[in-house]
């Protein structure tokens, strides 16, 4: 199977390469929407675009992992100091504790999650209907991947 045909098998991407920008621009429009970009073991690598707030929650059973890949991700902790995070910089919200996280437009976050876990944690959102409560979508297979480097161009000859 190719990067080009379905990524997806028995539910879960597949091994293939994911070219990052491709596939944050190829949902573009919906935030905090995440993706499952790959699958480590027994947790989705999800990928969402960020704008504003999202909802106040936690994980009961799970810690949540968030890399910021572009942009400003500001995480509010209960009783705590809000974490503020950059391009590049991560951070591991502990299991059980209550959290929103809040992006600057145009951030890209990359978050581990076990897989199943709801992205909107324990939050009643049936008050918000603009919320997606969602254990990840499959990235779309027509994001195209990058052209494949397979090795350092050769050096010329004097």
């Amino acid at each position: 199977m190719t990067t080009q045909e379905s990524r997806i098998v028995n539910d879960h991407p597949t091994a293939g390469p994911v070219h990052l920008p491709s596939a944050y621009a190829s949902f573009a429009d919906e935030i905090w929407s995440p993706r499952i970009a790959a699958t480590v073991n027994d947790y989705d690598v999800k990928i969402a675009n960020g704008d504003g707030p999202y909802v106040w929650h936690a994980h009961p059973d799970t810690d949540e992992f968030f890399l910021v890949v572009e942009g400003e991700l500001t995480i509010e902790l209960e009783g705590r100091d809000p974490v503020v995070l950059g391009p590049l910089q991560l951070f591991t919200v502990p299991r059980g504790l209550r959290h929103r996280p809040s992006a600057t437009p145009g951030t890209r976050v990359l978050f581990f999650e076990p897989r199943g876990t709801l992205n909107s944690g324990d939050a009643d959102v049936a008050a918000d209907p603009w919320i997606t409560s969602t254990t990840g979508f499959a990235l779309d297979p027509a994001s195209e991947p990058a052209p494949a480097r397979t090795s350092a161009p050769a050096p010329e000859s004097e």
